[in-house]
């Protein structure tokens, strides 16, 4: 069978910067064995999968090694190709997703707005080998999925270079590296999931439901601009809701094509 595929770099306003996606409307579900291979034969750090349901749709997402229970870059291109393909005529799309609810995904202007759980992390103490395999000296360690390490600036945060061997053995289900901004940004971050397929991550919107909550109590605001300080790079517009956060940005269609299974 012949599926169609899209290819999306998610959380840019340029073309080869961000964090690709690729995106596959369903009819229905594939089985999760050739989900996974086709995940891994795209070799991006997720691609999506969804299929109508309802008013909205069903989103399921997948590294090249294991299916993830939320990703936001992966979503909001999702979203892109629902509001330029599938449906224009909508201002806003539901995507219906196992383990992180319902996540809503809206035009606001030129940008796309995905509506994401909260999840504050809270002080802990690091994992066995994670400081050596981060490298640098993080002046706070947090928890919630995943492990958090604080650093004093931006430039620290950028002359980090991970022990990927290491790192995949520590006991977290990936590490941020945070650190403060300057002209006009909040916040930066790296985000690394060696042990999910995925070493370096360009732009994550996942792990903005831990660093919002974070930043928005340690600089007294609701509302943050994000950049991820990875290769590519990426730029987040982000709001502190109660206990939802809001993940802004742009997205531009790469590729459109069919693979055949």
């Amino acid at each position: 069978m012949r599926v169609p595929i899209y290819q999306v770099d998610a959380f840019t306003d340029k073309l080869f910067g961000g964090n690709p996606a690729a995106i596959c409307p369903l009819t229905s579900w594939l089985p999760d064995a050739t989900m996974q291979a086709i995940a891994a034969e795209n070799n991006l750090a997720e691609t999506a999968f969804f299929v109508k349901n309802g008013d909205g749709y069903a989103l399921r997402w997948f590294t090249p090694a294991v299916e993830v229970d939320l990703c936001g870059h992966a979503t909001l291109a999702s979203a892109h190709i629902v509001f330029k393909f599938l449906e224009p005529r909508r201002d806003s799309v539901d995507f219906r997703t196992l383990k992180a609810g319902t996540l809503t995904v809206a035009r606001r202007d030129d940008m796309l707005v995905m509506d994401f759980p909260a999840w504050p992390p809270s002080p802990a103490d690091p994992p066995p080998g994670l400081l050596v395999a981060l490298g640098g000296k993080p002046c706070e360690v947090l928890r919630a999925r995943d492990c958090v390490a604080v650093y004093d600036s931006a430039a620290d945060v950028l002359a980090l270079t991970p022990d990927f061997a290491a790192l995949a053995k520590v006991d977290c289900w990936a590490a941020i590296a945070t650190a403060p901004g300057e002209n006009g940004v909040d916040f930066v971050s790296r985000f690394f999931a060696p042990a999910k397929g995925v070493p370096e991550d360009s732009v994550t919107g996942s792990s903005h439901c831990t660093l919002v909550p974070y930043w928005a109590k340690r600089l007294g605001k609701a509302e943050l601009v994000a950049h991820q300080l990875s290769q590519r790079g990426g730029a987040l517009h982000c709001a502190l809701r109660g206990d939802r956060v809001n993940i802004g940005g742009h997205a531009v269609l790469y590729l459109e094509g069919q693979i055949t299974v």
